[in-house]
């Protein structure tokens, strides 16, 4: 079969593998709608580490091809949503408060680690039963495609960032995962929401969402522009895009007692740090936390859910459409590149 992917840091383009084999709990899958993700394009330049002829992608909609015979809930032909994170639900520690480490650091992300991902002709995946969703009839495929990584990564800096009715909050970058932060935010209470980003397409739809308020790093310290909006500082911040240097900032915005959470890659390089007063010498009760979003059927089911009876509109995010499978080398560049019309791609393979 075909490929798409990374065939050495910084050097992309067409592999040809075998069909992966399809154990008795899994299945194989055809995409049907795919998406490249920053993430793609973070692990091709080198910050995952180094990885060689490996097809990448991690974002899919598609119809299972082959099944495996202990395989329950799915047959051959059914049109399946695919959550970016599938853990093997046989490892100890998914038996903890997060799945995403099943064994290991993140190790759930198989697609960006341990095996192929999505970009193919055919695509695995472990244990169907409980990482697969069939697609629910009133939901678009592009809608569900932007379910499995945007706006669960999105709504998971929400729950981290402990975000109540009436808070004051912050959302630091505002791409397709800041987006849905942003409109996980203000589905689970948000008073004051204010987006720091700017490009306009993003600030547009940032507000659409729901946000209360524009801060651009081009009129001065973001800081300094938060503190001045919220009176004092922000109940919780979500770290959705910037260097190292962003924790200090969110850490600074943040009152006493407040959260910030983190779903931003940073780089290998980045040092993340700051002044022990921006802490309150270490005494401060702000609470930091980051992490990558759940996996799993349940995780994807309940993120349809909100698509479905219309609280959210994922297809918003949605800017640049292509068809065809060679396409995804077009999509992948343009993710790549982040033209300033830019939120996020997508790829029809039928």
């Amino acid at each position: 079969m075909k490929g798409f992917g990374m065939l050495s840091i910084d050097q992309a383009g067409w592999i040809e593998k075998e069909r992966p084999e399809c154990g008795a709990l899994d299945a194989i899958i055809r995409p049907t709608v795919l998406a490249p993700c920053s993430s793609d394009n973070h692990l091709l330049h080198g910050g995952f580490g180094d990885r060689k002829d490996l097809i990448l992608g991690h974002e899919a909609v598609g119809e299972i091809v082959e099944v495996g015979n202990l395989v329950k809930n799915f047959k051959i032909g059914d049109i399946v949503v695919v959550p970016c994170t599938t853990p093997n639900w046989l490892a100890e520690n998914v038996q903890g408060e997060y799945n995403t480490h099943d064994e290991g650091l993140m190790k759930s992300f198989k697609f960006l680690g341990s095996k192929d991902g999505t970009f193919a002709e055919y695509f695995h995946v472990n244990q169907a039963d409980a990482n697969l969703v069939l697609l629910p009839e009133n939901v678009l495929p592009e809608a569900a495609l932007m379910t499995v990584d945007m706006m669960s990564t999105g709504f998971h800096g929400v729950e981290n960032a402990n975000v109540r009715f009436g808070d004051k909050v912050v959302v630091i970058g505002i791409g397709p995962v800041g987006l849905m932060a942003v409109a996980g935010a203000k589905l689970n209470g948000a008073g004051q929401l204010i987006a720091i980003g700017t490009r306009p397409n993003c600030v547009k739809i940032a507000k659409e969402y729901g946000a209360t308020d524009i801060v651009s790093y081009k009129d001065g310290d973001i800081v300094k522009q938060v503190l001045e909006l919220t009176k004092g500082g922000a109940d919780s911040v979500i770290i959705a895009g910037g260097n190292g240097d962003i924790l200090r900032q969110a850490v600074e915005m943040t009152v006493p007692g407040g959260y910030i959470s983190n779903v931003n890659f940073f780089d290998g390089q980045d040092v993340l740090s700051m002044p022990t007063l921006s802490w309150g010498l270490g005494m401060s009760n702000k609470t930091i936390r980051g992490g990558f979003c759940p996996g799993g059927a349940l995780r994807i089911r309940k993120m349809l859910h909100m698509v479905q009876h219309g609280r959210v509109d994922t297809t918003k995010l949605i800017t640049h459409r292509y068809n065809g499978f060679s396409k995804i080398e077009d999509a992948f560049y343009l993710m790549d590149q982040k033209p300033k019309d830019l939120i996020k791609p997508i790829v029809f393979i039928d």
